[in-house]
Parts: structure tokens; C-alpha cells; sequence
């Protein structure tokens, strides 16, 4: 009874996202799909054949299921664990008030965009839980122990294998347990993950003859293609097909329109656009960064970009009415309900039902974090590294990561920016501790009187 009273508010802020979250579940059965990504990894899962272009860590996930409202379900659990990792932490290692960590964990639970992509059959949810996950476990003591670090970043390397993405967190999550100078933790970990990327890598060379995670040159090159100059790169002969002329596009243009030069150069497109991103980095760096910087702004505009065209897809909505499935050819020579039905038995096309539908997309158009908002909470958890509270440090790095690097290296999309929201989250509650530590204090939050021996006060990381 002491737990509930304790804990009533996050409760009823639980109950009410998953209210939200049924109404996804009855309005839009069984799922969304993002084409022709979702099918994708739907083909993966039902040929056990890793993706050449990119990790199947999610088709994997897939393959057990046998139902696509079983995996949307699953995905809408995950979406409040996600905020009950946030709520743990920082009731763990604060001592906020149970009511004000609740409240931190309102743009996760409240967020129509992120109920969206708990909806939607693609990888980014899982990784986003995976993060969580892992963020949870490492900073679940002061001072990070070999079993931690090695579930830690276990976990951030089947993340990894949802999305190559997870290889910038590892890097940023061993170099925290560095500074924290937790020599055999860091050491466990990297083992862990050598293990869980190692396996992956195996099994994609078992298809393909080459150890790798599976990756497309394409995209960094559709990237380059928004500034890249020939007459200052000056290109080789061998390159120069791949030159942009005419009006600049959006970066994903170059890829899927018929007229890109991608498309002239045939087989060997995949290898000249790496050589020509290369080139392009190495001779333009300043127009490289400042055009992923320029885009990744785009997160804190107060109305929602639409980019890079018009339509529903690109902006992760809960839609009026959604079109059965076509003849289209989805993936590995097989119709989007070729799959589904090989999959599950049945066809799985999105069917609107009323009146749930419209009630969650009356509630959309309030119902998320606008941007400027997403810029204060990331300027708060910055506001905490300020006062040296360093637990900030690795949800903020994280957010920061995910906030910039998908433009830097493929394209400004909001979907990229919805796992951004409860690592910054974490990250301005943690800044907000009310508690002022002396210097050589540990951190005692209220619930856990014992302190660790072994900790880190607001001034820096305490010898191992």
C-alpha cells in the first residue's frame, strides 16, 4: 500500500499513456508500415538472411512473433518501459520527489510521435528501448561494476545491430566508463560487445563471403550530393558521374529518384559513392558540417518539418485513411501480402477503425513535444554538466549523438528525433537534483541510505 501511495502519480500517468496507446492499438490494426523499409525486414525475419543494407537485429526480433499486433503490442510495452526507465533512474540517483520524475517522463509517455513509432513496424523502437536499457544499467550505481558494464553494453550492441547508429554510443559509453576510470568494467564491456557484433558479423558472412553488419555507402553519399562541389573537389574521371547538377534535392532524392546519378552508374554505384563521399568530406569538411548542423535545427522549429517531401510518411502521423496494399513488389521478389501472409497467415493491411482513430488524431495535432521545448530540456541537462553532475553526462552525450549525427551522415527525419526525447529527459532530471553535494560527497538519494563507497561527486569521477 506504501508503494502505491508512494508512487500514485507516475502511476496514473502510466495508465494514461496507455490509454493512448490503445486507442493506436484499436484504431490502426494491426500496425503502420513505412514502406518499403518495413517489409524489408519482415522478408528478413521470414528468410533468416541478414539485409545487406543495413542490420536485421530488428528482423530478428520479428521472428518469434508470428503476428504483426503481437509485435505492435510488444512495441507499445517497450514505449512505457521506456518511461519507467527514466522514472527508475531517477529516483535511484536523485532525490526529486516521486511526483517530479514522474513529470519528466510525460514527453515519453504523452508523445503522439512516439506512440507512432511504437506503432510502426520499423527498427527504431527497439533500439530505443535498447538504449534506455542500457543508459538504466549503467547508471544504476555511482560507481559502474564490471556486471553492469558488461549488461550495459551488451545491450548497446544488439541496439548496435538495430541500427549501426548504436556504434557512436558504445564509443561514447566506453569512454565514460574511462573517465570514471572504471578500467575493468570498460574492459568487460568492450568484450561483451566484441562477442555480440563478432556473432552478427559471422553470421553476415555466411551470406555475403565479408564480415560486416550490413551498410550502404549510399546514404553518406546522398548527403554529400546537398553540397558537394565538383570544380573544387576536382573528382577523377571514374567519379565524375556521380557529380550533382541542376537544382540541389533533398539527400534521400538521390537515392530513390529514377534520374539520380546513382542510378546511371549501375553495379558499381555502392562502390564510387563511397570513394566520392570520401572525396567530398575530406575536400569540403566546413559545407559537410554545417549542412548536417543546418538540418538537425530542424528539431527545434515549433511546427513539425516535413521533410523531405509532403505526405504522411515522411511525417509520422496517424493518417485519415491508409490505401490497401498494391501488387508492388516489397522486397526479396514478394508483394508487401505475400509477406504478411507468409508471416502471419493473413494479409496485414492497415485498416482505420472508427471512433478511435479520429479521437487519437484529434489528439495529435497537440499532443507532442514541440521543438522549442526538446531545445530547453537539452539546454537543461547541458545547464547540469555546468554544475559538474556528471550522471548528466552519459544520457546527454547519447541524446546529443542521436540529435546530430543522422543528419551529419544521411538526412534530417523526425523519426531520427523521437528516440532524442527520453535520454534528454533522463538528463535535465538528473541536472535538477535538488541536492548540493560538498566536495568528496557521495550522492545518498533518499530511498537507498546506503552510499556506495565508491562514487562520483558533482566534481568528478572517484578513483576505482
Amino acid at each position: 500500500m506504501h508503494v502505491v501511495r508512494r508512487h500514485w502519480f507516475f502511476a496514473a500517468l502510466l495508465v494514461l499513456g496507455a490509454g493512448l496507446r490503445a486507442l493506436a492499438v484499436l484504431g490502426y490494426r494491426p500496425a503502420l508500415w513505412f514502406w518499403a523499409d518495413s517489409f524489408a525486414y519482415l522478408s528478413s525475419a521470414l528468410d533468416l538472411t541478414p539485409l545487406k543494407s543495413r542490420p536485421s537485429g530488428y528482423s530478428l526480433f520479428l521472428k518469434p512473433f508470428g503476428s504483426i499486433e503481437a509485435v505492435v503490442i510488444v512495441q507499445h510495452l517497450l514505449g512505457i518501459g521506456i518511461a519507467a526507465c527514466v522514472y527508475l533512474v531517477l529516483l535511484r540517483r536523485t532525490r526529486l520527489p516521486p511526483w517530479s520524475a514522474a513529470l519528466v517522463t510525460a514527453p515519453v509517455l504523452f508523445d503522439v510521435h512516439q506512440i507512432q513509432l511504437e506503432h510502426l513496424i520499423m527498427a527504431d523502437l527497439l533500439f530505443t528501448a535498447l538504449v534506455a536499457a542500457a543508459v538504466t544499467v549503467l547508471l544504476w550505481r555511482p560507481q559502474p561494476t564490471w556486471p553492469f558494464a558488461t549488461a550495459a553494453l551488451g545491450l548497446l550492441g544488439l541496439a548496435t545491430l538495430t541500427r549501426t547508429l548504436g556504434l557512436a554510443l558504445l564509443v561514447t559509453a566506453a569512454g565514460w566508463l574511462l573517465i570514471m576510470r572504471s578500467w575493468r568494467a570498460a574492459a568487460a564491456g568492450a568484450a561483451t560487445c566484441a562477442l555480440v557484433l563478432a556473432g552478427y558479423a559471422t553470421w553476415f558472412h555466411t551470406d555475403y563471403g565479408s564480415y560486416g553488419l550490413g551498410g550502404n555507402s549510399a546514404w553518406l553519399w546522398s548527403r554529400t550530393m546537398t553540397f558537394a562541389d565538383c570544380g573544387r573537389m576536382d573528382p577523377p574521371s571514374t567519379l565524375e558521374i556521380l557529380c550533382p547538377s541542376g537544382q540541389r534535392l533533398a539527400a534521400p532524392a538521390y537515392i530513390w529518384d529514377s534520374a539520380s546519378p546513382l542510378v546511371r552508374a549501375g553495379s558499381r554505384g555502392e562502390a564510387l559513392a563511397g570513394q566520392f563521399a570520401s572525396l567530398a568530406i575530406r575536400r569540403q569538411p566546413i559545407d559537410f558540417l554545417l549542412t548536417g548542423l543546418k538540418d538537425a535545427l530542424w528539431a527545434f522549429e515549433w511546427d513539425r518539418v516535413v521533410y523531405p517531401r509532403p505526405g504522411t510518411q515522411s511525417a509520422y502521423v496517424f493518417p485519415a485513411r491508409i490505401p490497401p496494399f498494391t501488387g508492388e513488389i516489397a522486397s526479396a521478389g514478394r508483394t508487401a501480402g505475400q509477406l504478411t501472409t507468409q508471416y502471419q497467415g493473413s494479409s496485414a493491411d492497415t485498416r482505420v477503425a472508427q471512433p478511435y482513430a479520429r479521437w487519437l488524431r484529434a489528439y495529435q495535432s497537440v499532443g507532442y513535444l514541440r521543438g522549442p521545448f526538446l531545445a530547453v530540456i537539452l539546454l537543461i541537462g547541458l545547464y547540469g554538466l555546468a554544475r559538474r553532475r556528471w550522471t548528466v553526462l552519459v544520457p546527454w552525450a547519447f541524446a546529443t549523438t542521436l540529435l546530430f549525427l543522422p543528419p551529419l551522415i544521411a538526412a534530417f527525419d523526425h523519426r531520427y528525433v523521437v528516440p532524442v526525447v527520453p535520454l534528454a529527459c533522463l538528463a535535465a532530471g538528473l541536472a535538477l537534483d535538488p541536492v548540493r553535494r560538498s566536495r568528496g560527497a557521495h550522492a545518498k538519494p533518499h530511498h537507498d541510505r546506503r552510499a556506495a563507497r565508491v562514487g562520483t561527486d558533482v566534481h568528478g569521477p572517484a578513483q576505482a
